[in-house]
């Protein structure tokens, strides 16, 4: 007989905040519900984009860059988080889910210190204030997915709230994008963590099972003629 405490919890995605100096978290920030879908779109970075834009073959490109990358692909993910108060009644929650909402769109706001310490600057007349670092975020997907991200759009859909007015139930729209090394510079830790996220894509690409030319109606012969 299946005991309960023999069936494994499910893995939670979430968002961590790394410190990129030290690479120490600095904070976790697990998602209450794992999305019902993902939206993935990859495009990929072609020397030869330009080359024929039209399909008609009058492009002005360099046809010797047509099967080349310039970098990696630009990777964006899209997907809906789910927020309920009503769903955890054994945790005290007087400010309804403001909390967990603040904490998802401090992720695109600086930090008032920060903001303080830019005034500053600007009140002694500086003339140039470097854009405010905000800390590296990777979004995780199991072990299998742990990538540098960028928020691009963070969308909050409230639809309960309590007495006091406090937002009890929430859906947020998420769009990331995911960090590459063309985004960030050489020896960066995010860097780093995207090159692990495409090794690990290589292994998994080299796991799956080939297919045979047989299965497409084709031999050796039709390719090496070039008759596909």
């Amino acid at each position: 007989m299946t005991r309960y405490a023999d069936i494994p919890k499910p893995i939670r995605s979430g968002i961590v905040l790394v410190d990129p100096e030290r690479g120490t978290p600095q904070r976790i920030i697990v998602l209450q519900f794992n999305p019902d879908t993902l939206e993935r779109s990859l495009a990929p970075q072609s020397a030869g984009d330009q080359a024929d834009s039209g399909g008609g073959g009058s492009g002005s490109g360099d046809k010797n860059e047509a099967l080349r990358l310039k970098g990696p692909a630009q990777e964006t993910w899209k997907f809906t988080a789910e927020i309920d108060a009503t769903d955890q009644f054994e945790v005290a929650a007087p400010d309804g889910i403001h909390p967990q909402l603040a904490t998802l769109e401090m992720l695109v706001q600086p930090t008032t210190a920060k903001l303080r310490d830019a005034m500053r600057l600007s009140k002694k007349g500086t003339i140039e204030i470097s854009p405010i670092e905000m800390p590296l975020t990777l979004f995780t997907w199991g072990s299998k997915r742990v990538m540098p991200v960028r928020i691009t759009e963070l969308s909050i859909n409230e639809s309960a709230f309590d007495v006091n007015l406090n937002p009890i139930r929430a859906s947020l729209s998420i769009g990331l994008k995911v960090l590459t090394v063309s985004d960030l510079p050489a020896g960066h830790r995010g860097a780093e963590l995207y090159l692990a996220h495409l090794a690990q894509k290589e292994r998994l690409a080299a796991a799956a099972r080939g297919g045979a030319l047989s299965a497409l109606g084709l031999n050796s012969g039709d390719i090496g003629l070039g008759r596909v």
